[in-house]
């Protein structure tokens, strides 16, 4: 079968279906209708289904006479019908005119749309097939089949054990005094029976592409000016890389090791090769494909002559995800995208990378790393191009495959909660994901989703910030204890903004709602009120979704009379909750946040700071010691047992909140600033949290130097280590001041790199020393977006040049030398030293807590 056909193959529509996730919803402009495809856990094959119900594109509006007359006289308005929505900003039933389109372009998209043209219309900036998923009430990551054309629900039942569970973890253990109502009961048991379905393998290839290129330039892929030289594919099943070779010197195939290496004499055949291996996989994975192996492999194939019917591959707004490369047969994840997100990065993988590399990423996760080689790729030898391409693809499949498929199956979960399609998961931040959510579940009740104007007219804010930029006063921190402290034990307030949220019913129409009786129930520190008639939507979701995390998920991911298989998918449902859940406040603080509405973030921080303050005051009574608290955790010295249970039942009762157990260190190293400290676990790991020597930026002789201090202090376990460690401390710094004065330090060591996002040109009032660097560049060759600049700080204007011009006594040891002050004036403060005691100053007085 040729690409054409077995493409056309992959893609036709699906009239019967045995029960498959949904896993991708998009709007299909050749037959103008949602297309959603299915993935069969049995054959591993995706599935594709076309709209039959006949729904439309819509929006809302309120229209007078006229404007009815103007809009239905609109090309390409199908009809405007008369409809009843709730409007619960207003706790009331309105009538609204429903506008209804032949194609998503007539509501929005473009200039002369419905949503430019009125001055006030609903519901008219959700992509289209959103809208299908939400008015269908069609989850992604559940299970449907197809009967005779027809999507059919498969609801799979809660295992007895199951619900013996959930009575006995959570309907038994809520002793706050407060109770589930019905309605409570039934959005947790409707999360149960959604979430404890099964995650399903998911057949996936990781693809990696190498193109010839000049030295320290990035090919832009939408002009695909140079050869494709390298494209491999990692499964479970494949280990396989096309290499151009023109000459054929090497043969049609090889091995290399356990890759087979396939050599092509011809660009255009290397590429048709490539895109028929495509096929046989229903997901492919890369790492930044979006942004360059996918567009790269599309443009190049037009360039080479390939038709568009042979090429799997979709560009740009393709179903509305503006900026993404898609698949024509199946689903495209980039991974940079996924472990850019700041939530996954800090509550799905603790914190574990800093940098957003696949380099950085993959050492961190799987202890695995790129290839190192001198030159250019261009100058590998063929064997040497297809193992370092093969090693890019190997690692990037890995970061989806380690843990047991952890991430995969954390996407399902996350499609589930958000209502989310795969590609829209994997790409887009914690916020869109609750946007989602809510918008979700506002269709389900008929409510009306509100315009952000109407949510800024009802918001006023009663608190003044303390931090600059913010719109109100946030989250209480307790000023820490400068200095060593041994054995400390860190209490964590368990969701503890999604527990105010959920116990004080915190949401946009409940807050500042529209009763009168109702503005007696006030918020301590603000003038906000809480509706005490109804019960709000982002209140019943987050709170229903923060019991089960809290008292169901967790405890039953340990419960060892499941099998392990079980207990591994609790575990992924309560670590994506905790992403969501720890969101849940913020989003509502985010002007980008569609329900974006002050009120309910200001009350979230004023409850949670009442809460800290109360459980900070028991604390004292009961004798114990805080030495720091950061928003939603207490740093407890020197507890016992007995002390952790008794402040924690107090919590619960009193306050309404869990308190657990979050870390243990041997010492934690307080520098004096907030959100800035180190500590060291018992086993020896280091914990840094907010020092800059970490962070991508810092020049590589400083951050080798960071990493050097981290890893003595990660060996001390008493005072006369932590002696001897201060010495070593000492004695590396001395050493790089020494190094740096005497200008021995190589000029790739003192390199900042920093990516050029746009042309040198364009930059017109505030030009970033990085950019002043390719000025100078651009004297030697030509500097394009995507650039990598390497440059170093010198004496002479402008303060900076490119590591290939610059000279070692050139170099600015000063603004070095206040770069490593920086660095590590956070650590030595708290070991009892100024940076400008190595260079000459006198000691600070020594000091140290017990």
């Amino acid at each position: 079968m040729d690409l054409k056909s077995k493409l056309e193959f992959l893609c036709k529509d699906t009239q019967e279906l045995e029960p498959s996730l949904l896993i991708s919803a998009t709007y299909d402009g050749d037959n103008n209708k949602a297309l959603l495809k299915f993935y069969n856990p049995r054959d591993k094959k995706i599935y594709h289904w076309l709209d039959k119900t006949g729904h439309k594109p819509y929006c809302y509006a309120i229209l007078d006479e006229d404007e009815a007359d103007s809009i239905k006289s609109k090309k390409g308005v199908v009809s405007i019908e008369k409809v009843k929505k709730v409007d619960a900003l207003r706790d009331r039933e309105i009538i609204m005119d429903k506008i209804i389109a032949d194609n998503p372009l007539v509501i929005g998209g473009r200039e002369d749309s419905i949503r430019n043209q009125l001055r006030k219309v609903w519901e008219a900036d959700i992509k289209y097939y959103e809208n299908y998923l939400y008015d269908n009430q069609l989850i992604p990551g559940a299970y449907y089949a197809i009967k005779d054309g027809e999507i059919i629900h498969h609801p799979y039942r809660v295992a007895e054990q199951v619900e013996l569970a959930l009575k006995s973890l959570l309907w038994d253990k809520v002793k706050d005094g407060s109770s589930f109502n019905e309605e409570e009961r039934k959005y947790i048991m409707e999360w149960a029976r959604l979430l404890n379905q099964p995650t399903s393998y998911i057949k996936r290839a990781a693809l990696d592409i190498e193109v010839l290129s000049e030295e320290g330039r990035i090919p832009d892929p939408k002009q695909a000016d140079n050869e494709v030289i390298a494209v491999s594919f990692v499964s479970d099943d494949l280990n396989e890389v096309y290499v151009l070779d023109e000459r054929n010197s090497k043969g049609s195939n090889d091995k290399l090791g356990n890759v087979k290496v396939i050599f092509v004499d011809d660009e255009a055949e290397l590429l048709k090769k490539v895109f028929d291996r495509m096929l046989d996989y229903p997901f492919i994975i890369t790492f930044n494909g979006d942004d360059f192996d996918l567009p790269y492999l599309y443009h190049r194939a037009k360039k080479k002559g390939i038709d568009s019917n042979e090429i799997p591959i979709r560009l740009q707004r393709e179903g509305g995800r503006h900026g993404s490369a898609s698949l024509k047969h199946g689903v495209h994840i980039d991974l940079y995208k996924t472990f850019s997100n700041r939530s996954m990065q800090i509550y799905a993988f603790s914190n574990k990378y800093s940098e957003h590399t696949l380099n950085a990423i993959s050492e961190a996760l799987i202890n695995e790393s790129k290839i190192e080689f001198d030159g250019s790729i261009n100058d590998l030898p063929l064997y040497e191009l297809a193992r370092y391409c093969h090693n890019d693809a190997r690692i990037t499949y890995k970061l989806t495959s380690f843990n047991d498929d952890l991430l995969m199956k954390l996407y399902i979960v996350v499609c589930r909660v958000a209502r989310m399609p795969i590609e829209d998961i994997s790409r887009m931040g914690v916020s869109q994901w609750i946007r989602s959510m809510l918008y979700f579940e506002h269709r389900r009740k008929n409510i009306l989703i509100p315009r952000k104007d109407e949510l800024a007219e009802k918001s006023s804010v009663s608190t003044t910030a303390i931090i600059k930029d913010k719109k109100y006063k946030g989250g209480f921190v307790v000023e820490p204890r400068t200095g060593v402290h041994f054995d400390v034990v860190v209490l964590d307030f368990a969701s503890l903004y999604p527990s105010i949220i959920k116990v004080n019913n915190l949401s946009y129409e409940t807050v500042r709602c529209m009763h009168e009786e109702c503005q007696t129930n006030k918020i301590p520190e603000t003038d906000h009120w809480i509706c005490k008639k109804r019960k709000g939507l982002e209140s019943l979701l987050i709170g229903s979704l923060r019991d089960l995390r809290v008292n169901y998920y967790k405890y039953i991911a340990k419960d060892k009379s499941l099998d392990e298989e079980e207990r591994a998918l609790y575990k992924i449902i309560s670590q994506a909750l905790k992403v969501i859940l720890n969101a849940s406040y913020g989003v509502m603080g985010a002007e980008i946040f569609p329900l974006y509405y002050l009120p309910v973030a200001e009350a979230t921080a004023a409850i949670g700071r009442y809460t800290i303050t109360k459980t900070i005051e028991r604390c004292k009574d009961l004798g114990l010691e805080v030495v720091y608290g950061d928003t939603d955790s207490l740093f407890l010295k020197g507890v016992k047992k007995e002390d952790i249970e008794n402040i924690s039942s107090w919590a619960k009762k009193e306050m309404g909140v869990d308190l657990d157990i979050d870390k243990v260190y041997r010492y934690v190293v307080f520098s004096g600033k907030k959100k800035n400290y180190f500590g060291v676990m018992r086993d020896g790991s280091v914990d840094v949290k907010g020092l800059t020597g970490k962070k991508s930026h810092t020049p590589p002789f400083i951050r080798n130097a960071f990493y050097k201090v981290i890893d003595i202090l990660g060996r001390v376990n008493d005072e006369k280590d932590f002696e001897i460690a201060k010495e070593e401390i000492m004695k590396i710094i001395k050493e790089d001041v020494k190094r740096l004065k005497e200008k021995k330090i190589p000029l790739e060591e003192l390199a900042f790199n920093v990516m050029v996002s746009k042309a040198p040109s364009e930059y017109k009032k505030t030009i970033p020393q990085h950019i002043r660097a390719a000025q100078l560049l651009e004297e030697e060759r030509d500097i394009k977006a995507g650039d990598i600049i390497s440059y170093v700080k010198t004496r002479t204007p402008p303060g900076v040049k490119p590591i290939e011009l610059a000279k070692q006594d050139e170099i600015d040891v000063d603004k070095y030398l206040e770069a490593m002050r920086s660095t590590f004036d956070q650590i030595l403060l708290a070991l009892g030293y100024e940076f400008d005691t190595l260079l000459g100053a006198t000691k600070l007085e020594d000091f140290f807590f017990s």
